[in-house]
């Protein structure tokens, strides 16, 4: 498939049950009516459950030598279809 905005070739990707394309030029993104819905509950249902994906604050001890390193985390369910 080619992308409609500037002819580039689209590659597929699956995220749960929604194939995406997204041009490998311009990086737009394109999927059909349905999985935009289907990927829109996605985000609602991963929004309502963050909460309990909560991490502990680690605990600073007198023999700790570096600081914890803090692993990065995603801010919506969608957004690795934004990431170059």
């Amino acid at each position: 498939m080619t992308c409609p905005q500037c002819g580039g070739s689209m590659d597929a990707a699956a995220y749960g049950h929604v194939t995406v394309r997204r041009c490998s030029d311009c990086a737009g993104v394109f999927l059909a009516r349905a999985d935009l819905g289907a990927l829109i509950e996605a985000e609602n249902d991963w929004h309502a459950h963050q909460s309990t994906n909560t991490a502990t604050l680690p605990r600073i001890t007198a023999d700790m030598t570096e600081a914890p390193v803090a692993r990065e985390r995603s801010r919506a369910f969608v957004e690795a279809l934004f990431k170059a």
